[in-house]
């Protein structure tokens, strides 16, 4: 039985009262943005990763500060490859990293807090398998996010 991402409950966090969001047409995650500091250009959201399954190819184009709320966060080489497992309460401060990668979350899922800070608008690059790029998520991207949110 295929169960989906909203009726997941993750054992060790009580995410009922947060409303999750589908994010555009991408698989296996839902998220929420929490708080966007227009003064210090840092914005601050919760991802909920799906059980065993990897998001998009990206990279990270500003630092990014993470905290695994529930569950297990993993990280993916391009090629599939377990890059590195961060543990419920694991907090990594990541400087821009120029290499692609996919999260996503171990066997019972994962939320994981980030805050991105970038210096300049750039937050996320996106990428096609074979690594040419689809996109980027900046944070005028996360401004008109926030506003849409705000009207639902």
């Amino acid at each position: 039985m295929t169960q989906h991402i909203n009726d997941l409950n993750i054992p060790g966090f009580d995410d009922s009262n947060i409303t999750w969001f589908p994010f555009g047409e991408f698989e296996h995650f839902v998220f929420t943005l929490l708080d966007i500091d227009e003064e210090n250009n840092i914005a601050d959201f919760l991802v909920k990763f799906e059980p065993n399954e990897k998001i998009f190819l990206h990279k990270h184009m500003c630092k990014t500060q993470t905290l695994v709320v529930s569950g297990e966060h993993i990280l993916y080489e391009p090629n599939g490859a377990v890059k590195s497992v961060r543990p419920v309460g694991q907090y990594t401060s990541s400087p821009i990293d120029n290499t692609c990668h996919r999260e996503g979350g171990g066997s019972e899922g994962a939320i994981v807090l980030y805050s991105v800070r970038p210096t300049n608008n750039q937050v996320f690059e996106i990428y096609y398998d074979e690594q040419s790029k689809i996109a980027e998520l900046t944070m005028d991207d996360l401004r008109d996010i926030q506003r849409q949110l705000a009207s639902v």
